[in-house]
């Protein structure tokens, strides 16, 4: 159990298209959300799929990869770690906020479904 880590891996669905960003150092990031789908039987037998959203961010070559390849609704596989922030809002409330740093991508799909057009 020594080896257990802060580890995150989701296969989901683009929500939008990534928003690359260059800093001014020239560091590059990138967010984007990723659906996440659950499918299950209710009480009454009844087929329920339940959605949640995750916010993603990726740094540096892995934000490169993500905005030439990976845009709404295509399918991808991440592995990365979850960090919580915290920021004040335009009223002047703290707010949190909880995203995966994305460490590594795998484009999944049709070859040609994960081409950039």
């Amino acid at each position: 159990m020594s080896n257990l880590r802060n580890k995150v891996q989701l296969i989901g669905n683009v929500g939008n298209d990534p928003e690359m960003t260059v800093l001014e150092n020239g560091k590059k990031v990138i967010r984007f959300s990723l659906a996440t789908n659950e499918n299950y039987k209710n009480a009454q037998g009844e087929k329920v799929q339940s959605t949640e959203w995750h916010n993603m961010v990726a740094w540096g070559k892995t934000a490169e990869i993500i905005e030439q390849y990976a845009s709404k609704g295509k399918k991808i596989a991440i592995e990365g770690k979850l960090t919580t922030r915290s920021y004040e809002s335009t009223e002047g409330e703290k707010r949190y906020i909880t995203e995966v740093i994305v460490s590594e991508v795998l484009l999944l799909g049709a070859k040609d479904e994960n081409r950039a057009a």
